[in-house]
């Protein structure tokens, strides 16, 4: 019997077991997906043998993550609902749907953990948020989902009611790095740097800058002043940026984020 299950072999699913195989053994791993073809690859690449249905990978382990988007939950829950039992400790990996919800369609006495990871894992850069109630879990069960998920990056526990905060700040949000990676990059080519050459600077910039925040633990606002000479050329970018509305556009898309994963039932 293996130790975790997989429903769903998307780009986040297939990305965390990829990750998981660094640090646990290859039959620790279940796993099934939407179409034949799917399975095979997988296995070819992986390794990890895979399940003929959904209900059949949850019988067959006692973690259970649930790697299908929101939309496929009723279905999918519909077909594991007599596999799980008390004993599983069921992923859901889903923005916006609750552990409440969950259990209300899995049985109340069913285990369920939350888990917002973004796409950063796929290179084992990932960010994810945990939310569960600690009282239904063992030390042993959790110590098995932080190495899951310290196996594709860093990972934290934050309240329920605060997921959806966390799909604004790392869920979504590579999206919207990326896009100013290439409107940088863009500028930059716009004076004549080759565009290729571009990306490596713009993306080289942004890894380092993140990494600033996160090694000094100074504001960002203190790191942002002190790239900001007097009359200089990043003040005067800064100043651009201002003018034109990028903290408010930033601020904008939260919203927009936050209201559209509060929405998904």
């Amino acid at each position: 019997m293996a130790e975790i299950g997989f429903i769903g072999m998307g780009n986040m699913g297939y990305g965390i077991l990829k990750g998981a195989l660094k640090v646990f053994p290859v039959d620790s791993f279940i796993f099934t997906a939407k179409t034949d073809k799917t399975k095979h690859r997988v296995h070819m690449e992986t390794d990890v043998d895979y399940a003929e249905s959904n209900a059949e990978c949850a019988n067959s382990c006692k973690y259970v993550v649930l790697a299908v988007k929101p939309q496929y939950y009723p279905a999918v829950l519909k077909q594991i609902r007599y596999a799980v039992t008390p004993e599983h400790v069921v992923i859901s990996l889903a923005p916006g749907i609750t552990i409440a919800s969950l259990k209300e369609t899995l049985g109340s006495d069913r285990r369920i953990i939350r888990a917002m990871p973004n796409t950063p894992a796929l290179i084992g850069e990932g960010m994810t948020g945990l939310s569960f109630r600690t009282e239904e879990f063992s030390e042993e069960e959790l110590t098995v989902v932080y190495k899951l998920f310290g196996a594709i990056g860093t990972c934290a526990c934050v309240e329920e009611r605060l997921m959806s905060a966390v799909v604004c700040a790392s869920g979504s949000s590579p999206a919207y790095i990326y896009q100013f990676i290439e409107a940088l990059a863009d500028g930059t080519v716009k004076y004549g740097m080759p565009r290729e050459q571009a990306y490596l600077f713009v993306a080289q910039a942004v890894a380092g800058a993140a990494k600033m925040v996160l090694k000094t633990g100074e504001h960002p606002a203190a790191l942002k002043d002190r790239v900001c000479s007097p009359g200089g050329t990043t003040i005067a970018g800064v100043a651009a940026l201002e003018e034109w509305g990028f903290r408010n556009a930033v601020l904008k898309a939260c919203d927009a984020c936050y209201e559209r994963s509060e929405s998904i039932k």
